[in-house]
């Protein structure tokens, strides 16, 4: 089992950016972590993360509202952003998923 990179900053864009509620980009983060603790789990079968990447995208999906409420949304910056984080997930672990098959269910 390999642990992932604890110098990675997940959704550093997001965070940097006022744009996005802290609180918001931490619900996202919860999502792709429970990703994370998948393949830490030492999970290699692409079917099986594939479901649970798409369960964390149906997640995030339904946070669109609430960033609208709060006076943002998943634009550019975010969908860059939470792209290159699960890409960069995908490649510590050597899952081959491509990334736009990984986030193939955003509607962002």
């Amino acid at each position: 089992m390999k642990a992932f990179d604890t110098r990675y900053k997940l959704l550093a864009d997001m965070y940097q950016d006022e744009y996005f509620p802290d609180f918001l980009v931490d619900k996202v983060k919860a999502e792709i972590q429970k990703v994370i603790i998948l393949l830490e789990s030492g999970e290699i079968q692409t079917e099986v993360i594939q479901k649970k990447l798409d369960e964390a995208v149906w997640a995030i999906n339904d946070l669109q509202a609430e960033f609208d409420k709060n006076g943002s949304e998943i634009e550019t910056v975010a969908r860059d952003s939470i792209g290159e984080t699960v890409k960069y997930i995908l490649e510590w672990f050597g899952i081959p998923i491509d990334i736009e098959e990984a986030v193939r269910e955003r509607d962002w």
